[in-house]
């Protein structure tokens, strides 16, 4: 398969590392390489409503001019807000012909945008392009039925026409979960928003909310929390350090990027395995060790 262009986002080169890394190596495992954006920009975080304010789409627009540049017609995008707000740029652009002639007004001193990028999430590629088949070929090292929480938040699947499965009942994560050889554990919370920037300057009612969704899913029995967003598994494990182990009476579930496991079960050693994921894999690997005996 051709290499295709991915736009990485402020966080994956900061606070997010450990999922642009992972992402990286198991495309590159999957014969799909990622090729980095030139010159991308901050897409703008969150895309403006508003019908008359087109000021706001041009960082993202700008990113959309670059994969232009390069020739291709789609960009992935791996953080999922930055999908969403990518995505919902695009869709303004490619289809209103007025907008976009606005949009390269503001950008006077770059290339006309022409339309026709489409965007994607990375999970959108797996599933669609690589399939879950394929993922299950490349795994050599399975998580034993390790339990995990499939958490998809709310710029994953919001809104219709955006996101990449229905807001109800989703099961792309799922699919790319079993296919690793996890059990997926659904909750009522898996779509439900985890606080966002709210832990700005509500930093209580986010880890209430945050809080929420760990509960759920421990209670339920599961070990891992997945993760496709950085503001998601940073409210997450926020709530985990601070108030999981004592409203858990336990040990509270690992919170990781989806990437991270796709790495761990095709046994690609450069990716590192969070700390607090280890205890979790030798438990389960030494209980199908057992088993088999």
């Amino acid at each position: 398969m051709d290499p295709i262009a991915y736009f990485p986002g402020c966080s994956l080169k900061d606070s997010a590392r450990p999922f642009e890394l992972s992402a990286l190596a198991v495309m590159e495992a999957l014969g799909l390489p990622l090729i980095e954006l030139p010159r991308w920009t901050c897409c703008g975080t969150v895309a403006s409503l508003a019908t008359d304010d087109l000021m706001h789409h041009v960082s993202s627009a700008r990113n959309l001019v670059r994969t232009q540049e390069t020739g291709g017609k789609e960009l992935v995008a791996l953080c999922s807000m930055c999908f969403n707000t990518l995505k919902q740029v695009a869709a303004r652009v490619n289809g209103d012909v007025d907008a976009r002639d606005k949009v390269n007004a503001f950008m006077d001193e770059e290339e006309d945008y022409e339309g026709g990028i489409d965007v994607l999430h990375l999970l959108e590629l797996l599933r669609d392009r690589v399939g879950w088949d394929a993922v299950e070929e490349r795994v050599n090292r399975p998580l034993f039925d390790v339990p995990v929480s499939a958490y998809y938040g709310c710029t994953l699947v919001r809104p219709k026409g955006v996101g990449i499965d229905g807001s109800d009942a989703p099961s792309v994560l799922g699919g790319l979960l079993e296919a690793l050889g996890a059990s997926v554990i659904a909750t009522p919370f898996d779509t439900e928003c985890c606080g966002s920037y709210q832990i700005v300057d509500r930093r209580d009612l986010a880890m209430d909310r945050a809080l929420r969704i760990v509960v759920a899913a421990k209670t339920r029995g599961a070990e891992v929390i997945v993760t496709s967003c950085p503001l998601c598994q940073h409210n997450l494990e926020q709530a985990v350090g601070e108030f999981g182990e004592e409203a858990l009476n336990g040990a509270a579930p690992a919170v990781v990027y989806f990437t991270e496991l796709m790495a761990i079960a095709f046994g690609l050693e450069q990716v590192e395995v969070p700390a607090r994921l280890q205890p979790v894999l030798d438990a389960h690997r030494l209980g199908a060790t057992e088993g088999a005996t």
